[in-house]
């Protein structure tokens, strides 16, 4: 019986005596399994499934929300498909139901991508590509978008991977978020007003349980350091999972969901999203990239685990 997320795209990699492995679906090239030495490092979900809350999935060409699903080009109102009505928004970008095709494939790398087309208040059209690669010491995830329009485009990438330590209840383990702001959001999860961290229950640089967190929030501010960002978890032993992410992402959501906890992530489980730009970002216009006809943009983050004993 086919999946309802598609073709799943398995890649592979033994090196310094680990056994790393992801799945990879057609739709919405969501990252559903990465696993090394057979723990789990981010939330899986059945084949038989669709990616619940978000799980993994790319967010082009904007993630989070768009307030109304409405925004202003030139002085046009240009309306989007309320795809979250129960809060009037449109989230999580255009290709979060679409197939893409293989690009390139090997055992360890898959390349897949997808077409965004004009379409209700996204007059644009947009070729993009995501590339996984397994490498010794985690993932990585390139993003490409071109323009193909003959027009300026607005674009902005994110991505939705849920995180573990499959071993570990993840409720035990310890959120390191390096930003510096946090943005106040409305009823509706819509940003009014950004404020620094300091002295605040939303300063999570000195390390939080994950358990104590009841957040759907986001963050600015992302501290880079030799040009990346990085976002860890930490079990009680030492071991970590972090997600890095380049200059491009100087934004981060993180999500505590209740309802997608599993027998190992106890009673919690948590999204660390990497953004290239904040909630609502068609209206703010903060961070958004104008690219221009022919133009080609290339955002890079990734999975770094550490303290994972090898077989050898």
């Amino acid at each position: 019986m086919r999946a309802p997320t598609g073709e799943q795209f398995e890649l592979t990699r033994q090196a310094r005596g680990q056994v790393s492995r992801a799945v990879i679906t057609e739709v919405a090239a969501a990252l559903r399994v990465f696993t090394v030495d057979g723990i789990d490092l981010v939330e899986p979900y059945p084949e038989s499934s669709t990616p619940p809350s978000a799980a993994g999935i790319v967010l082009v060409p904007w993630p989070n929300r768009v307030k109304d699903g409405a925004w202003q080009l030139n002085g046009a109102k240009q309306q989007l498909d309320l795809t979250e009505p129960a809060r009037l928004n449109a989230i999580h970008g255009l290709l979060r139901h679409s197939s893409y095709h293989i690009g390139e494939r090997s055992d360890g790398a898959i390349t897949l991508t997808a077409t965004v087309f004009p379409q209700s208040g996204y007059p644009f059209l947009l070729d993009t590509s995501v590339r996984y690669e397994l490498v010794d010491d985690g993932l990585h995830v390139t993003h490409t978008i071109t323009n193909a329009s003959d027009t300026d485009a607005p674009v902005a990438v994110g991505t939705h991977p849920y995180f573990k330590i499959g071993d570990v209840p993840t409720g035990d383990l310890t959120l390191t978020l390096s930003a510096a702001t946090h943005f106040e959001v409305d009823e509706r999860l819509n940003v009014l007003a950004e404020h620094p961290v300091d002295g605040t229950p939303y300063d999570l640089r000195g390390g939080v349980l994950v358990r104590d967190l009841h957040v759907d929030d986001g963050w600015g501010g992302v501290a880079i350091a030799n040009g990346e960002s990085s976002q860890t978890l930490m079990a009680a032993d030492g071991r970590t999972v972090s997600m890095w992410a380049d200059e491009h992402f100087g934004y981060v959501q993180v999500y505590t969901s209740r309802n997608l906890a599993t027998e190992t992530t106890s009673e919690v489980a948590i999204a660390i999203e990497p953004m290239t730009a904040p909630t609502n970002a068609f209206n703010s216009g903060r961070d958004v990239q104008w690219l221009a006809p022919g133009d080609t943009w290339t955002v890079r983050w990734g999975i770094r685990h550490a303290g994972f004993a090898s077989a050898n």
